[in-house]
């Protein structure tokens, strides 16, 4: 076993799908992630989808789709506007997307999907997530959601995958700044630092 492999097993976490009672998508500008939910939906694994995002915290609006191209230059209000009217493209009804338009960061994608379910039991969820992103926001569903099955299926986003993400200087920066950001952000909250939302 080479030595980053241990690096690739922990970020790019993975699991088949099963039957479950949501699909949960954080925010984003890459459409590819709602696609990737609407083919999970369209073959039975979940009957509702939470599309969530506002936009970056570092930006003061969402600038608009990074992908697929034939979204861009078209204006949606936030991420989760943009998600759902790609799920809703690709076959997916109106009535089974829930929309969470508050986050502007993983955590709070993670925080407002749940007070957005409010008490609904979720005893499974499928997370629909970039594939270097995937421990990440695995991590932060599961503060929200401890009683729940998250299961990740992942995207292979930016040319990054499991099995080239070491070949570049760039994809090992992504990757690695992945690794750094979980160790940052973690300390914060488990030092109270973070304790969730804003009001």
């Amino acid at each position: 076993m080479n030595y980053y492999d241990y690096l690739t097993d922990f970020i790019f976490a993975e699991h088949e799908p099963k039957k479950s009672d949501y699909i949960f998508i954080p925010g984003s500008g890459r459409g590819e992630l709602a696609e990737k939910a609407a083919g999970l939906y369209r073959q039975g694994f979940a009957e509702k989808i939470v599309a969530s995002g506002k936009y970056s915290i570092l930006k003061d609006c969402f600038e608009g789709p990074i992908s697929p191209e034939r979204y861009l230059g078209r204006h949606f209000e936030t991420e989760s506007d943009f998600l759902a009217q790609v799920l809703i493209d690709n076959q997916v009804p109106p009535d089974a997307v829930l929309l969470e338009r508050r986050a502007a960061y993983t955590f709070e994608n993670a925080i407002y999907t749940r007070k957005l379910l409010g008490d609904k039991a979720v005893g499974r969820a499928i997370l629909v997530c970039k594939s270097y992103h995937a421990r990440r926001c695995l991590l932060y569903y599961s503060i929200l959601f401890p009683e729940t099955e998250l299961l990740v299926c992942p995207v292979n986003i930016d040319g990054i995958a499991r099995d080239n993400w070491h070949r570049s200087p760039e994809k090992i920066d992504v990757v690695l700044g992945e690794i750094a950001r979980i160790g940052n952000q973690f300390g914060d909250i488990l030092k109270g630092k973070d304790t969730g939302a804003r009001p």
